[in-house]
């Protein structure tokens, strides 16, 4: 493991060598027992038994999976309380590295870091209820441990809906990063992620003989030019520095070379940069799709799913976060990083209460900066010291905002 940069702050955010050491066996342990979205029945009943062995109540959230727990020193009935966000799910993704903690689980895989984001989270919370049994702690901080991050409809909704923004106001979240290295930490005022939603289209047409296709509806041609000129429609019908891009990853249609079907399905993403264009995505997306079919007779269908806006960072949250990293680790551990093209049920949290995500480095500093291992790959893994760097973060950002 790599050194952590000398700390320039006092003790009272740190956590000792036997918690760091859990919490890595805690992070480990996760990593070989991935559940899926909306089945995190085994990381609820582990979360839940470590923070009621510290004396706090957590409360398991109405889905059935995922929990919320307080850390409320006395006298700060009536304060806002500060939010600090882990998403609990893995992804169905085989797990290809070989080390001791590898997935137990065929086809289950932490391949996003989640098991990091919720050690982070439990570790702060676990330092922080440290400190508010001593006095040291005076704002009350809410920890949520959401579930469904990575399927649609995600579980932020879910959450939000079990009224775990009551009484928030300010909700901070932490995202790893493979491209940083453990020990950094990538801010950005704004969006630091792009909208993400689903399209759906049905063309249907009576079909034929492919001898006469002028006596049919001829829907391969039709949902060939949906593919191709939807696109290029809608890049000329948004400002360009709206990022806004269908991509098609499925299209199916036909069984048989001389016969012209009589359905053909398209689905893909849409993502957007800017938040005021993804408001009007689905219309333009209808008009577009109707527009092209309409072209070649064909009957057009679309379902329009929303996924996730944009994580939109206000200035000030980003500051609470980038200032106790900087107080905790030095100025250089701060870094702007870049917008995302990549989708985060956070932005549902911040559509309600100010807040931010940052980015925490976990590539090791050994491992190549030219091929890093990238979230969503089955060889997907940490350099454990940013779970460190992580708790220490949160727990600091809490002492001081």
């Amino acid at each position: 493991m790599s050194a952590l940069p000398s700390p320039e702050s006092g003790p009272t955010s740190r956590m000792d060598d036997a918690l760091r050491a859990e919490l890595i066996a805690f992070r480990r342990d996760l990593h070989m027992h991935p559940e899926l979205g909306n089945q995190e029945v085994r990381t609820t009943a582990v979360l839940k038994e470590r923070l009621e062995l510290a004396g706090l109540a957590p409360r398991v959230l109405d889905s059935g999976t995922g929990l919320v727990c307080d850390v409320r020193p006395p006298g700060t009935e009536g304060q806002p309380l500060l939010g600090l966000r882990a998403d609990i799910d893995a992804l169905p993704i085989a797990d290809t590295k070989t080390v001791p903690y590898r997935s137990t689980v065929p086809g289950r895989a932490h391949a996003c870091g989640h098991d990091v984001h919720t050690s982070v989270v439990l570790g702060a919370g676990l330092v922080l209820a440290r400190l508010a049994a001593e006095g040291r702690l005076t704002r009350p901080v809410r920890l949520l441990f959401q579930p469904a991050e990575e399927i649609m409809a995600s579980g932020a909704a879910d959450a939000i809906e079990s009224g775990v923004l009551e009484g928030v106001g300010r909700m901070l979240a932490l995202h790893c990063d493979p491209k940083l290295d453990a020990g950094l930490l990538g801010t950005r005022v704004g969006a630091i992620t792009s909208a993400g939603d689903l399209v759906e289209v049905t063309l249907s047409g009576p079909g034929g003989h492919t001898a006469r296709p002028h006596l049919t509806t001829d829907l391969v041609t039709a949902a060939a030019r949906v593919a191709t000129e939807v696109p290029a429609l809608l890049a000329r019908r948004v400002d360009t520095r709206a990022g806004m891009a269908i991509t098609w990853g499925r299209l199916n249609t036909g069984h048989a070379a001389n016969v012209i079907p009589q359905t053909a399905e398209l689905s893909g993403t849409m993502r957007c940069l800017d938040i005021g264009a993804w408001h009007d995505a689905p219309d333009l997306v209808h008009a577009a799709v109707d527009e092209v079919a309409a072209l070649y007779r064909a009957k057009s269908e679309i379902k329009y799913i929303r996924g996730v806006p944009p994580v939109v960072n206000d200035a000030e949250s980003t500051a609470v976060l980038a200032d106790a990293m900087a107080a905790r680790f030095g100025a250089d551990s701060v870094v702007e990083t870049e917008q995302s093209l990549g989708g985060e049920d956070f932005s549902w949290y911040l559509q309600h209460v100010p807040g931010a995500m940052a980015r925490l480095g976990v590539r090791s500093p050994s491992e190549s900066s030219a091929a890093p291992r990238d979230i969503h790959q089955g060889d997907f893994d940490v350099d454990e010291h940013a779970i460190t760097v992580g708790v220490d973060l949160l727990a600091t950002a809490a002492l001081r905002s």
